[in-house]
């Protein structure tokens, strides 16, 4: 199947067009077929001649119109321009080829109706010169008669032609059902329609509702009339929710795969229309079946920032158009540069962003962004439009390849955050020498970095990380104050490794609290309790000690064959039955595990 819209003046013909091509009504309400004017959206579909299928939106003419008329138009591929042999262009047929343009429609043809009325050759020479300059270029032109039927068998080998023009729909994309119908079936419930332009939708399918916390569940399918379990685009199809109420939903919400779309009501855009400095401060924004109300913000000539009434699932790269429903006025088509643009908060910042942007063309660029956002989860750029595969760059590892978790990072700037966590770190220890390192959270705030993970993954030998702080590797490292004392204490008290000094001797050593602290994390000193330390080698000497006395034996026994006091000979023996090489009996005697 693909999908083509109508467009063109009102009155030109573009119902009776489809009638004639389908057999099928496309004016669904009793008001337009009693004042035979189309007012809202229509659908019909026919089989070509080569067994494919063509599925038309119908679209209204009139300028009353317009927003029911882009509604239809800005999720089709194609567009099937209809222009009247009697009355040639007119005024609507200018502003929906504006439109089309403005949307960046590629595929089309020209159908010039009514050629029993009038010779078809002047409005045919006029629509094609004035399509051709537009993004459509240069299209077939048909000559047709709804009424008698000639030229409906060259329409129908035009638009097979134009079928087999069209790119490849990707089924394998992110799901957005844009929708430009809801209504409600009795026994079945809400029900919306629209057109699949990427993608695959399955019965029983989780979907999001844009703008909305909570999910919605496919309970059926339907496409071109008929039930199915799947369908892929491209494809007109009807959508039934399950549970969903009628009112939760309308034309311009959007039903989406969950989590690949990022909501957003603020969107730096190129625009190709209007100078940017003659926009006026609001207009409204089309996307897909939406109309939005925007604030509009200058940057550079084509550049702007569009502040939106409420927030949209967007990508980089899609297209949509400004409007000035009080002209009636196209203003010109936009190209979405970026879904999650930095604030402008400091003077120049404007200036700064609209050089940003003038390098970018809107299409998805995966080392662009690392460059610009310098760290970003890989699932935020999949939300924004960027797809993330490896890749090699020039002077780095696989700028896709995520450095801790799924964070993804620019190689310039994580080569910088690894030099500059190793310079704080060593800042750290000349401003802190007694601490064994600089805390990780502190490290995270002085890089400015999101996430603690990304900290634990910038540390590179001769770092390392130790009860939650970056230091040096070496478990031996003491600032050389504190490795004279120690080497002091070892000199006093190696002949007597039971002896502790008393705390106004460890103080002449200098050893104050600090200083024991920094020498007991790195192994030079054993802590038994306050101001009670001994060399780290005497628990597995008082083990030996302790082996050779008739067991049990009590805590004086120990002490004495210690030769030490009580003050130490109770917190020793204590940390001895803690670490199991010692146990305590009933009669408060011990003994030596074996």
């Amino acid at each position: 199947m693909f999908v083509v819209a109508t467009a063109g003046h009102v009155d030109h013909g573009k119902s009776t067009l489809v009638r004639a091509l389908t057999g099928m009504e496309p004016d669904r309400w009793a008001e337009e077929r009693r004042r035979g004017m189309t007012i809202d959206l229509g659908f019909a579909w026919t089989t070509l001649p080569s067994g494919g299928t063509v599925a038309f939106v119908d679209v209204p003419g009139h300028e009353r119109f317009v927003p029911n008329m882009l509604a239809g138009v800005g999720p089709v591929p194609a567009a099937l321009i209809v222009v009247a042999a009697d009355e040639g262009w007119m005024p609507q047929s200018a502003e929906h080829l504006a439109a089309l343009d403005a949307l960046g429609v590629a595929y089309g043809l020209l159908a010039v109706t009514r050629a029993d009325l009038a010779d078809p050759g002047p409005a045919t020479a006029r629509a094609r010169a004035e399509i051709a300059e537009t993004s459509l270029g240069a299209v077939p032109a048909v000559a047709v008669s709804g009424v008698t039927g000639a030229g409906l068998p060259q329409l129908r080998a035009a638009l097979d032609r134009l079928a087999a023009q069209l790119p490849a729909p990707v089924v394998d994309d992110p799901v957005r059902l844009w929708v430009d119908r809801s209504f409600t079936v009795r026994g079945s419930g809400t029900v919306v329609t629209g057109t699949l332009g990427a993608g695959r939708l399955r019965v029983g399918d989780e979907l999001e509702l844009a703008g909305a916390d909570e999910p919605v569940r496919v309970r059926g399918l339907h496409s071109l009339g008929e039930a199915r379990p799947e369908a892929a685009a491209v494809a007109r199809v009807a959508v039934n929710l399950r549970g969903t109420p009628r009112d939760r939903l309308g034309r311009g919400d959007a039903l989406l795969t969950p989590g690949r779309f990022h909501h957003t009501d603020l969107v730096d855009v190129r625009l190709a229309g209007d100078p940017a400095a003659d926009l006026p401060a609001t207009l409204t924004l089309h996307v897909g079946s939406a109309a939005v109300p925007v604030r509009v913000r200058p940057l550079g000539p084509d550049t702007v920032r569009l502040r939106l009434a409420r927030p949209l699932p967007l990508l980089v790269g899609d297209r949509a158009l400004l409007r000035d429903p009080g002209r009636h006025h196209v203003s010109g088509g936009v190209r979405v540069l970026d879904v999650a643009p930095p604030p402008l908060g400091r003077r120049g910042a404007a200036a700064a962003r609209a050089q940003v942007l003038a390098e970018l063309d809107g299409r998805p660029d995966l080392a662009g962004e690392l460059r610009r956002r310098r760290l970003i989860r890989a699932a935020a750029l999949l939300r924004m439009g960027v797809p993330v595969h490896a890749g090699p760059v020039q002077d780095g590892p696989a700028y896709a390849e995520p450095v801790a978790g799924d964070w993804l990072a620019d190689p310039a700037h994580w080569r910088r955050l690894g030099e500059q966590l190793t310079e704080e770190v060593a800042r750290h220890a000349r401003e802190h020498p007694l601490e064994p390192g600089m805390p990780v959270d502190a490290l995270r705030q002085r890089l400015a970095l999101p996430d603690r993970v990304l900290v634990e993954a910038l540390v590179r030998p001769p770092l390392r990380i130790h009860a939650g702080r970056v230091g040096a590797a070496s478990a031996n490292a003491l600032p050389e104050p504190v490795a004279l004392a120690v080497q002091r204490v070892r000199a006093e008290y190696g002949d007597r490794p039971f002896r502790a000094p008393e705390a106004d001797r460890l103080v002449d050593l200098g050893l104050g609290p600090r200083e024991i602290g920094a020498a007991v994390r790195a192994g030079a000193l054993l802590r038994l309790a306050d101001n009670v330390v001994l060399l780290p080698d005497a628990l597995d000497d008082a083990v030996r000690v302790l082996a050779g006395l008739p067991q049990p034996f009590t805590l004086s026994a120990a002490r004495q064959a210690l030769d030490t006091t009580r003050r130490v000979a109770v917190p020793l023996l204590e940390l001895l039955d803690r670490r199991g090489a010692t146990r305590r009996l009933p009669d408060d005697a011990r003994i030596v595990v074996t």
